[in-house]
């Protein structure tokens, strides 16, 4: 019986010691802890956000309630964590409209409000667009009967790309505002107090990179600019459609702007991350050129020792989400030191995005297969940079 206790209360720590998942001397980081932000049982959640308010609580945003990567029944909800990331509540659901709510971002913005985006699909509705998933036949029936129930009024109501707003901590949320583009991850707040969002634009009826900006807190929405896209990537006949999208964009403490771009040329082996920058508060920005970083999307965080991180997914051997640091405001990447957060089982995986702790560490949560058999959940890695 003694022997069993000891076992017991020792096991923890020999899981840490002999646990594939702490990092090596040269990943330039140390990983604290691995774990859990959401499961559903038998559903299917991914794209998930993170953000960290000012009284310090983690609020993720993603989409749940879910059957598969596309499905009818995608709901935008919010996690939260008053302990740094160690236990999280039961989901809330902001948004359940009667199309595909996916990709959800927050923010709090400097006056306290919370400030979600997201995007609504219609995937679901077209069987070509399905029959990489393998889904049984009974399941597409029950879709089906949902999709005679959408009125052509319904669609032309609630498809496109949205942001919505809450004064109270979320415990209620104002009428959603359309904005013209969309990215996972959302806009951010500037230092001049105006909201900035990068997102794929469908502007003036052309498909386009698009920059939005809302000078009232999110209450509306004006284009701003496009970003020029790199001719050798305007080369790919599709690349308007899936070269260059899933942006997020970033901040540096001298004003200047950097934007990361998920791009997905139809040589898979180049699906290294674009980037562009703006020094003029996002009206202009320099063309998309394409960095050493191999993975999408991303999701871009000031540190508070100055350097730039980026965290993004990799779907080839070996599966997982990464990370990858800038010492000098994106011009270099050091790739060499590329940071391995967690593996994964199979290519369903990644939309990291983190938050920087009191103590200086680092939080990033994901979405993934966690055991085998289950469907993806949000998962996390509490991790600390050496520097």
């Amino acid at each position: 019986m003694k022997r069993s206790l000891w076992f017991l209360a020792l096991s923890p720590v020999l899981a840490l010691l002999f646990s594939p998942s702490v990092a090596t001397a040269d990943d330039g980081a140390t990983i604290l802890s691995q774990g859990t932000v959401c499961k559903q049982a038998g559903h299917y959640i991914g794209w998930p956000t993170i953000t960290r308010t000012r009284d310090g609580e983690l609020l993720v945003v993603f989409s749940g309630d879910r059957d598969a990567h596309i499905c009818p029944w995608g709901k935008t909800q919010i996690v939260r964590s008053h302990d740094d990331g160690k236990t999280w509540s039961e989901p809330e659901t902001i948004n359940n409209s009667p199309l595909d709510d996916r990709d959800a971002g927050i923010i709090q913005t400097k006056s306290g409000a919370l400030l979600v985006s997201w995007f609504t699909s219609t995937a679901f509705m077209y069987p070509e667009k399905l029959k990489w998933q393998n889904l049984p036949p009974e399941l597409l029936t029950s879709w089906q009967r949902h999709i005679e129930k959408i009125s052509p009024e319904t669609i032309v109501a609630d498809h496109g790309n949205w942001t919505r707003r809450s004064v109270n901590d979320g415990k209620t949320w104002e009428k959603p505002v359309k904005t013209i583009g969309s990215a996972p991850h959302g806009p951010i707040q500037l230092q001049d107090g105006r909201l900035l969002y990068v997102g794929l634009s469908t502007h003036e009826k052309v498909l386009k990179l698009g920059v939005e900006e809302s000078r009232d807190d999110g209450r509306s929405w004006q284009y701003l600019a496009e970003i020029p896209v790199a001719e050798e990537d305007q080369r790919d006949p599709d690349w308007r459609v899936r070269m260059q999208d899933e942006p997020h964009v970033v901040e540096l403490p001298d004003g200047k702007l950097v934007a990361m771009i998920r791009a997905e040329p139809k040589d898979h082996s180049q699906t290294y991350l674009r980037q562009t920058e703006s020094t003029d508060g996002g009206k202009t920005w320099t063309t998309t050129h394409k960095t050493p970083i191999y993975g999408y999307p991303p999701h871009l965080l000031m540190l508070k020792n100055g350097w730039l991180l980026v965290v993004y997914g990799v779907r080839r051997e070996p599966f997982g989400e990464h990370a990858c640091i800038s010492k000098d405001g994106g011009k270099t990447w050091d790739v060499e030191h590329e940071i391995t957060l967690r593996t994964a089982p199979n290519s369903d995986l990644g939309y990291p995005s983190s938050v920087q702790l009191a103590d200086g560490s680092i939080y990033t949560v994901y979405y993934q297969i966690d055991q085998t058999g289950e469907k993806t959940s949000l998962l996390s890695t509490h991790w600390r940079l050496k520097e």
